[in-house]
């Protein structure tokens, strides 16, 4: 029998957490994620589908919608992450498949994306120089697609000073190192 050990995006057994003055940048592995998108002319059955499945209307253009456990954010016309703690969520897109039916299709994109937790006072100033978002004038429950390191990532403000970065997880070294080395310049 084998003995196999889950490891994260950055290849170890437990989350890297990095400490700076005024910033904590933390790998944040213990979520489960799957996307939806909305079928042609079923837009109402998915609304009203995932409503009932997340307990929270999906959300509009640029914006996060929070119903614990879940968390969906928008990425795209007529399409959505959605986000659940992975211990008690393995089965995330299961689950939604379940729930929206031939109304929707839904993808597995948890081994898919890395996400990053910064957060602190100083996190503005470590991503205004990784890409070209306002992050000082986003507000909590928005999110924005954005280049960070040539990666076609997402950015969520979750509060004024703690934002979510996922990228892809092929690419959790790059991303991670694009973070840290503008911290170290930055702070």
């Amino acid at each position: 029998m084998h003995d196999m050990i889950a490891l994260t995006a950055l290849g170890a057994a437990s989350a890297q957490v990095d400490t700076f003055d005024g910033l904590r940048i933390a790998e944040c592995p213990y979520w489960a994620l799957a996307s939806l998108a909305t079928r042609s002319g079923h837009g109402a059955e998915i609304a009203d589908a995932a409503q009932t499945f997340l307990g929270a209307p999906l959300p509009g253009v640029g914006l996060c919608a929070d119903a614990v456990p879940f968390h969906a954010f928008w990425t795209g016309p007529d399409r959505w992450m959605i986000e659940a703690p992975h211990d008690s969520h393995e089965d995330l897109a299961a689950r939604l498949k379940a729930a929206v039916g031939d109304a929707g299709s839904v993808t597995e994109q948890t081994d898919g994306w890395v996400r990053f937790d910064a957060t602190g006072a100083r996190c503005h100033d470590v991503l205004e120089r990784l890409c070209n978002a306002d992050t000082r004038r986003m507000n909590p429950g928005t999110v924005t697609q954005s280049r960070i390191e040539h990666l076609g990532c997402f950015l969520i403000c979750r509060a004024s000073e703690h934002f979510s970065l996922y990228g892809p997880r092929s690419s959790a070294h790059s991303l991670h190192h694009a973070l840290v080395t503008a911290a170290t310049s930055a702070l």
